[in-house]
């Protein structure tokens, strides 16, 4: 009988620990080389860590609404940032144990220290003592993941200039905060730091928050950061900083001097492509730096794998995690690809936002002209009995087919019900069956039947567009 295959993986991330585990369970020997804590960013300074933040922060929104609600308080709540982030700490400390307990469940080797492709299937250890390790297997996986933005411009100290890792620890509540870059990761730290009391700001360079969304759901989201009197500044970008003085002084292209008491630097991450051997072994770069790969994620040397941030296809962690059973699938002889259209995403600001598929602009640039169909929170009778009326879902379909083409809600519990238009699109549903499907009273999730519904002006609870 053959010896089973030996994978030898570089990155314990979101993508690289899945893979390590997947291909365990389906025989193979393996052996994961990562000098951090496992888990990676996204576990360790990244999306676990926030949403424990910003769970504080909404269940403070909530008690807002106490009186209103008949619960009474004896007073107004307050955050204590300290116990915040000991809780944060805590939250992902037990969940990194959890990963090493499955790699020992799953008979996977870690070995700590920081991995070198040496050929297609060597790889070379430099220990935390300096000693080395050589490593040979039948395949590579690597998975190393990004890095942090390091601009000239902004030299982060980790109190007044910071990036999100920092913020994340919450060294201290500023007075004012203003944060460079007014994506995903920008809003997210803006409603968690407006909801700590600061004053925020936010500088974008494209014309609207959220530029990669639904046009309808960004122009949502910036009128809830008026209502949380987070000021922005659209469509310039920061020409300078002036660090000496305290306030610092930023300069923006538009001319407007901005006073801060600390800078969030949010502004896109780099690819991890340096020191770990790339140009030796002769892997091809794409044009952002990522490494290239094809559909079955194999790199242009056979036998060595990419996953995860690093190839830059869609730099989530549940598309890392997917990447990597791909991966492995396809080096123990199993034909498998991903199919990049259908990928669910969340957006952790208050409110929350779920997508999946393209944007009606993007249908548009395609020359598909979708049909709409919108459902808001208010018209739901579970939204009116727990008090969480703000936002909408919108679904965009095919104007013959009817095919589901995109979903885009914003409201409470978006990133968990985007999931079913997902599945929606998985199968290629079309709108009618959407519809057709029977959802429990009262939910939230009737407001996605509604939606559906509404592309023929039929949802029930909401006016007739005639």
């Amino acid at each position: 009988m053959p010896s089973p295959k030996h994978l030898v993986i570089i990155g314990a991330g979101p993508g690289g620990y899945v893979a390590a585990i997947r291909a365990a369970q389906l025989g193979a020997k393996v052996t994961v080389v990562e000098n951090q804590a496992l888990g990676g960013v996204c576990l360790n300074t990244g999306c676990i860590p926030s949403k424990a933040l910003l769970s504080v922060i909404e269940l403070g929104e909530k008690l807002k609404k106490s009186d209103d609600l008949g619960l009474h308080l004896p007073g107004p709540a307050s955050f204590q940032a300290a116990q915040m982030v000991a809780r944060k700490n805590r939250v992902v400390s037990g969940l990194v144990k959890g990963i090493a307990t499955l790699f020992k469940g799953n008979g996977v080797t870690h070995i700590d220290g920081v991995g070198r492709l040496v050929n297609a299937s060597t790889v070379q250890v430099t220990n935390p003592d300096g000693t080395e390790t050589t490593i040979q297997g039948d395949a590579v996986i690597l998975a190393t993941g990004s890095s942090w933005p390091n601009l000239p411009m902004f030299p982060v100290d980790g109190t007044s200039i910071m990036t999100s890792k920092e913020a994340l620890d919450i060294p201290q509540v500023p007075e004012h905060l203003l944060i460079v870059g007014g994506g995903v990761e920008g809003c997210e730290f803006a409603s968690l730091y407006s909801g700590l009391g600061c004053r925020v700001s936010v500088v974008e360079m494209m014309r609207h928050l959220l530029p990669l969304e639904d046009m309808d759901v960004s122009l949502f989201m910036e009128r809830e950061f008026k209502k949380r009197k987070i000021q922005m500044y659209l469509g310039t970008k920061v020409e300078q900083v002036d660090t000496a003085t305290k306030p610092m002084k930023v300069r923006l292209e538009i001319g407007e001097i901005l006073e801060t008491d600390a800078i969030l630097v949010s502004v896109g991450r780099g690819f991890y492509t340096k020191g770990i051997g790339l140009e030796d072994v002769g892997i091809q770069l794409g044009t952002r730096g990522e490494i290239h790969v094809n559909d079955r994620m194999e790199t242009s040397v056979p036998g060595v794998y990419a996953i995860g941030d690093v190839v830059g296809k869609s730099m989530l962690a549940h598309v890392a995690s997917a990447q990597g059973k791909v991966a492995v699938d396809n080096i123990l002889g199993h034909d498998h690809t991903i199919d990049y259209d259908v990928i669910p995403a969340g957006i952790f600001t208050l409110p929350e936002i779920g997508r999946v598929g393209k944007t009606q602009q993007q249908l548009e640039e395609l020359g598909i002209q979708p049909k709409v169909g919108m459902f808001r929170y208010a018209g739901l009778g579970k939204a009116q009995a727990v008090g969480d009326t703000v936002g909408f879902m919108k679904i965009l379909a095919h104007p013959e087919t009817d095919q589901v083409l995109g979903a885009h809600l914003v409201g409470a519990h978006a990133t968990d019900l985007i999931h079913e238009a997902a599945l929606a699109m998985q199968v290629k549903a079309t709108v009618q069956q959407l519809a057709g499907m029977v959802h429990a009273h009262p939910t939230y999730a009737e407001a996605l039947m509604e939606a559906a519904e509404d592309v023929q002006g039929l949802a029930i609870h909401q006016a007739s567009r005639r």
